[in-house]
């Protein structure tokens, strides 16, 4: 595992606290599918004896594995803390999963999304109760919050970092693995770093054999600096299609998680994202955003490592407009 002797120490979810999460949120969110994929294009691109199980994330409420940790922590709040509202930062998914949540549990949400955030994420996130603020750049868009914050008593609720998010993306982790048994490898998409920390912490504790690979776009690649220097690194500017990936920076507790747990980090560029894409959609008959294509996109990347193996593929996320869908489509289909 990608773990460095100067690494500070963490405390994981435990599969106590794992378990207890699940029957926190057992009302609250839906236990999505786990699908074996075995369509006739993917055939030709994978290993004969490779088995692939998609986690079709996608289905989860508000469009993304983010309401789970958001749940929990909004669980936490107090009636006091939830009558003066929560706010978030987000260029789209955990802006839309605070919105449902707050909704959801008699609270509402204040949402700082930058500028060229997806308008149809935005216009979701109102859709979803939240009041929206727009403001030039990501960086400025935290800073906001931070004001917000500090001035209404709202409640930050961090759209990566923190033991909720954690446990939330643990939740997946252990419900995946009841639904598939026993995997040898798992990839997993890397934004900040929440979802990889809680989904690996459970896998490792629960099946420490099986392989966890984080999967990184080429142009939001914090986490792959933050494991080379040994501790969370900012990254100027992200350039990805995959804004639900596009998270600025690694922060201490996801990144420490990421690091005990993940046994390697691999990278993606955009045209393979959209070649993933074409094949969720015509193989798979999915219609993802290019955050849940990461992990099919590195999956192929590495198909002739696979050959026997039993794989896990989280789709995390399905909020895409029509345009840009086609747009990555027809990008990605082959030639």
């Amino acid at each position: 595992m990608l773990m460095s002797p100067e690494s500070p120490p963490v405390t994981p979810p435990s599969l106590e606290s794992i378990q207890l999460a699940r029957r926190q949120l057992s009302t609250l969110v839906r236990e999505t599918p786990a699908w074996q994929w075995s369509g006739h294009r993917i055939s030709e691109l994978v290993p004969d004896d490779t088995t692939l199980w998609l986690k079709l994330e996608l289905f989860q409420h508000a469009g993304s594995f983010k309401s789970r940790g958001v749940m929990l922590a909004m669980q936490a709040l107090d009636d006091e803390a939830r009558a003066r509202g929560v706010t978030a930062v987000s260029a789209g998914n955990h802006a839309m999963a605070v919105a449902y949540a707050a909704r959801t549990m008699g609270s509402h949400a204040k949402v700082v999304m930058p500028s060229n955030a997806n308008p149809a994420r935005v216009a979701a996130s109102k859709a979803l109760g939240a009041e929206v603020e727009q403001l030039d750049d990501i960086r400025a868009a935290f800073a906001r919050v931070e004001e917000i914050e500090r001035t209404e008593g709202r409640k930050f609720l961090h759209p990566f970092e923190g033991e909720h998010m954690a446990l939330g993306s643990a939740s997946l982790g252990m419900e995946f693995l009841r639904q598939t048994g026993q995997l040898d490898v798992l990839f997993v998409p890397i934004g900040g770093g929440g979802l990889a920390a809680g989904l690996a912490s459970a896998v490792k504790q629960l099946q420490p054999r099986c392989r966890v690979i984080g999967v990184e776009p080429e142009g939001a690649d914090s986490m792959h600096r933050s494991f080379a220097s040994g501790e969370p690194q900012r990254i100027e500017k992200v350039t990805t299609i995959a804004d639900s990936l596009g998270a600025p920076m690694a922060m201490p507790y996801s990144f420490a998680l990421c690091q005990k747990y993940l046994d390697e980090l691999v990278k993606i560029n955009d045209d393979e994202l959209c070649r993933a894409m074409w094949l969720l959609f015509s193989d798979a008959k999915l219609a993802v955003e290019p955050a849940g294509a990461a992990t099919t996109a590195a999956m192929l990347k590495m198909s002739d490592q696979l050959a026997g193996k039993r794989v896990g593929l989280i789709v995390c996320g399905a909020n895409i407009d029509e345009a840009t869908f086609t747009e990555c489509l027809q990008r990605g289909k082959p030639a």
